[in-house]
C-alpha cells in the first residue's frame, strides 16, 4: 500500500470534512437536531460547528428525562425506566447524517437522531428503532415497505399566548365555515397555500396535494409517498415544522384528533404497500378481482386481528377516542371493504404501482413511527400465518360492525387500550416487553392525569344543578 493511500481519509472522514467546508462557505454556525419521544414530540437542541463534528464520528448523551416524562414535561408516578430513583443519567443518540434538511427560516441544518444505549445498541423505548425493526424483518423476508401519510390539521389566527388566554374557546380560524375541496378558499387563500407547499418541499417534506377539509380553517395534506422509514421521518417532521411554519406568522396549526365536538374529528391517515426483492407490489395480482392479491388479503387480515390489540399506538390520547365514535367518519372497529370510507382498512384497487391499503385507524394526534410499525406488525403476522379476512363491507360500515367478533371492536378509552396493549402476546414479542410495558404505564398515567382534573364539560353539566 502506497504512503498516500495509507493518508487518505476514510469515505467517512472525507464526508465530514467536505461538510464542515460546505457549512463555513455558507456561514453555518450552528446546526439543528432532534428525537422523537414517545408521544411524537420532538426534543432536541442546536448544536455548534465542534460539537456537531464530533457526533458524526461517535454517539452523544441526551437526558433520560424524556422517558421519564410526559407531554407536558410532568414526571410520570411509578416509571421503572429512569425517574428520581436512577438521577434521571443522560441516554445515548446517534445522528443520522443521510437525514440532512436546510431550514431556511433559521439559517442552518437539521438532522435527525435516534435513541440508542449507552453501549451503542438498539433502545428499547425509542420509537424510530420500533419501526426500524419491524422493516428489519420484512426486510429479511425480502419485503420493502412504501408508505404515505395524510393529516388534517386546523389552523387559526391565533398565538400560543393569545389561546391560553381564551381557554381555548372562541378562537378565529383562518378562514370560516364549511368549505371541502373548495378551490374558493383555496384561491382566496392561494399565497397561504402554496407558500406552505413550497416550504414542506424546501425541508424534504413534499406534500402532494393540500386542500380545505370540512370545517373553518382545515386544511389536509397528503406527503408524498416514500420508503418506509423515510415516510415517518417525514410525518414527524412535518407536523412539528408545520407547527412552527404558522406560529413565526403569528397562525397556529392544532394536530389533535379533535378539538371541537362541532366539528368532524382529524385524522392522520396512513397508506401502505410490500414489493418484493424483484420490486414487484406483493398486494396487486390481475388474475384477482379489484386486482387483491392472497397476499393483500393475508395483510388485510392480520390489520382486522391486531389493530385492536395495537390500537393504543394509533389512538394514544384520551382525545383520540372522542373522534373513534359512530357517525364522526372514523372507524369504531376493524372492518375492511374496497374504496369504502366508512371502513377501518380500505382497500384502494389500482395498478402494481399503486395498488395499496389505506388504515384509516389512526388520527392526527398519533405518532408515526408508532403508528406504520403497529400497522406493519400486524400486516406482517397476517402474511406468516396467512390469515383470512371476513366478507368486504359494502356500504356503511358501522352497521357491519355488530357482526364482527368482539376482538374486532375497538376500546373506547385509552385505559382499556393500554389495558389490551399490556395483554397483548402479539405486542411484546413484535416490540419488546421493555416498550409495551413503558408505553402502557405512560397511557395510563395520561388517562390517570385526565380522571384527576376538572374540565369544562363537567362544570357546564353538573356546577348548577346536581
Amino acid at each position: 500500500m502506497s504512503d498516500k493511500a495509507q493518508n487518505s481519509p476514510s469515505p467517512a472522514a472525507q464526508r465530514l470534512q467536505e461538510t464542515l467546508a460546505r457549512y463555513q462557505e455558507l456561514g453555518v454556525r450552528q446546526v439543528k437536531l432532534g428525537l422523537t419521544d414517545i408521544d411524537g414530540v420532538i426534543r432536541g437542541k442546536y448544536v455548534g460547528l465542534q460539537k456537531f463534528a464530533s457526533l458524526l464520528t461517535k454517539q452523544g448523551g441526551f437526558c433520560d428525562c424524556v422517558f421519564g416524562w410526559d407531554m407536558n414535561d410532568e414526571l410520570y408516578e411509578g416509571g421503572d425506566y429512569t425517574g428520581w430513583h436512577s438521577g434521571f443519567p443522560d441516554t445515548g443518540f446517534r445522528l443520522l447524517v443521510d437525514t440532512e434538511r436546510w431550514l431556511a427560516e433559521e439559517d442552518c441544518p437539521y438532522f435527525v437522531a435516534e435513541f440508542v444505549e449507552r453501549d451503542g445498541s438498539d433502545h428499547g423505548l425509542c420509537p424510530r428503532t420500533r419501526l426500524r425493526q419491524v422493516l428489519e424483518r420484512l426486510r429479511g423476508k425480502g419485503l420493502s415497505a412504501r408508505a404515505g401519510f395524510e393529516y388534517e390539521f386546523f389552523i387559526f389566527n391565533e398565538t400560543p399566548h393569545s389561546v391560553r388566554e381564551k381557554g381555548y374557546r372562541d378562537l378565529t380560524p383562518i378562514s370560516p365555515g364549511n368549505f371541502g375541496y373548495s378551490v374558493l378558499r383555496t384561491s382566496a387563500l392561494g399565497k397561504e397555500f402554496t407558500a406552505f407547499m413550497n416550504y414542506c418541499a424546501d425541508i424534504d417534506c413534499e406534500l402532494e396535494g393540500l386542500h380545505c377539509e370540512t370545517g373553518p380553517g382545515v386544511w389536509e395534506g397528503a406527503l408524498a409517498a416514500t420508503e418506509g422509514l423515510l415516510a415517518a421521518d417525514r410525518a414527524t417532521i412535518f407536523k412539528t415544522m408545520a407547527k412552527g411554519y404558522f406560529q413565526r406568522r403569528d397562525m397556529m396549526a392544532t394536530f389533535m384528533a379533535k378539538w371541537s365536538m362541532d366539528y368532524p374529528g382529524q385524522s392522520g391517515h396512513l397508506h401502505l404497500s410490500l414489493s418484493n426483492a424483484d420490486g414487484d407490489n406483493i398486494f396487486f395480482d390481475p388474475a384477482q378481482d379489484h386486482g387483491i392479491s392472497d397476499q393483500m388479503r393475508h395483510a388485510v387480515a392480520g390489520l382486522q386481528r391486531y389493530l385492536p390489540e395495537f390500537l393504543v399506538m394509533l389512538a394514544p390520547t384520551v382525545n383520540s377516542y372522542t373522534r373513534l365514535v359512530k357517525g364522526a367518519w372514523a372507524p369504531t372497529a376493524a372492518t375492511w371493504g374496497i374504496e369504502n370510507r366508512t371502513v377501518g382498512i380500505r382497500v384502494i384497487p389500482g395498478d402494481h404501482n399503486s395498488q395499496r391499503i389505506e388504515v384509516r385507524v389512526g388520527g392526527a394526534d398519533a405518532n408515526p413511527y408508532l403508528v406504520e410499525a403497529a400497522a406493519l406488525a400486524a400486516i406482517e403476522i397476517g402474511l406468516e400465518e396467512r390469515l383470512a379476512p371476513n366478507e368486504p363491507v359494502a356500504g356503511n360500515a358501522y352497521e357491519a360492525e355488530e357482526h364482527l367478533p368482539a376482538s374486532y371492536h375497538f376500546a373506547e378509552d385509552l385505559r382499556r387500550s393500554a389495558d389490551r396493549f399490556l395483554a397483548s402476546e402479539a405486542a411484546n414479542a413484535r416490540f419488546g416487553e421493555a416498550f409495551v410495558s413503558h408505553f402502557a404505564m405512560s397511557r395510563h398515567w395520561e388517562a390517570r392525569e385526565y380522571h384527576r382534573h376538572v374540565n369544562s364539560w363537567q362544570l357546564d353539566r353538573y356546577f348548577e344543578i346536581v
